[in-house]
């Protein structure tokens, strides 16, 4: 368990692993129709205004989530025994993974983010490598990046806000060269669990129904089917969780303010009643609230890795083609 100043940070590894290859048909990158599930101007905003906050000081405060993502996306990019000429970091904010890269891992990294104030929120000397700066929409990366250029894309607590995941994931296999690697990190369905049902029973108690305050985001299971539907080979995904400790369910939501990751729902709610909150943080700390008074809050992370395909990639033999029967290896 880590300590950030009234925060506590403990995590829990969960032991599940998804992988596989889905038989659907892939995704046509110019036919693919979004939901517009969120409002990317309000996100984009909200964004902007938590990295102008104290000039930054704010942000940078509650940087704790996507660190501590970075680092373990940071272990899993260094079991690629492979160096890279550039890696593009998707949805990058001011660089939490990029931050981490050294000379002996690539020579450069592109920084891609929608949010101009938070792309541009730390100076260039936070890097150990060369980087250059994009401020472009992640949902739009073919109008930006040409196809068929990237050695490494990678994308830290990004995707769970774009429209059109299965899109985004496509534009990105064809971004990348063949025999180009895409690793990303994604908050998953579980996510802020304790928050939801809070909000809801409350909600439903003092003022007769519910509306969206905590955004849908991906399940785990659906993951391996959207990569392999996008193109991706070798594919693999896992799930961990990060828990935070938190004084109150108050402390929670200003620090989600802080990072930006406020609610975004197309059509939400721009209002809670007070007594609302109140009584969600009542039932907040009823249901799920620690011993000592403290409440959790549950990140769940999907970890991802695809390959974009190519001729020289390991390739399993054909049905019937082996030469030893099992039996007289068991």
């Amino acid at each position: 368990m880590f300590a950030f100043g009234r925060r506590q940070l403990s995590f829990t590894v969960r032991a599940r692993t998804y992988a596989s290859v889905s038989s659907s048909p892939p995704l046509n990158p110019n036919t693919v129709g979004p939901f517009q599930v969120f409002d990317r101007n309000a996100k984009r905003a909200q964004k902007d205004r938590a990295a102008a906050r104290d000039g930054g000081a704010r942000s940078r405060t509650v940087d704790y989530v996507r660190d501590e993502i970075a680092d373990r996306m940071i272990e899993r990019f260094q079991d690629i025994k492979r160096k890279f000429g550039t890696v593009l970091d998707l949805g990058s904010g001011p660089g939490h993974f990029s931050k981490l890269l050294d000379s002996e891992i690539t020579q450069k990294v592109i920084l891609l983010d929608s949010s101009d104030k938070l792309l541009h929120r730390d100076p260039d000397s936070d890097f150990e490598v060369a980087i250059e700066r994009i401020h472009a929409d992640e949902e739009k990366l073919l109008q930006i990046i040409p196809r068929n250029s990237q050695e490494a894309i990678v994308s830290c607590l990004s995707l769970h806000w774009v429209n059109d995941l299965p899109g985004v994931l496509v534009q990105v296999k064809e971004a990348l060269r063949p025999d180009g690697v895409f690793l990303g990190a994604l908050l998953g369905g579980d996510t802020l669990f304790e928050l939801r049902t809070s909000l809801q029973l409350a909600e439903a108690e003092r003022e007769g129904g519910i509306s969206p305050h905590v955004s849908p985001m991906t399940d785990s299971r659906d993951m391996s089917n959207l990569l392999g539907r996008a193109g991706f080979t070798l594919l693999t995904v896992d799930v961990d969780e990060v828990k935070v400790t938190y004084p109150s369910m108050w402390e929670l939501v200003e620090d989600l303010q802080d990072m930006g990751e406020n609610n975004a729902v197309a059509g939400r709610r721009h209002y809670i009643h007070r007594d609302t909150l109140a009584a969600a943080s009542a039932i907040y700390k009823e249901m799920h609230g620690n011993e000592d008074g403290t409440v959790p809050a549950t990140f769940q992370v999907i970890y991802v890795i695809g390959w974009k395909p190519a001729p020289t990639q390991p390739k399993p033999l054909e049905r019937g083609s082996g030469q030893t029967n099992l039996k007289d290896v068991l």
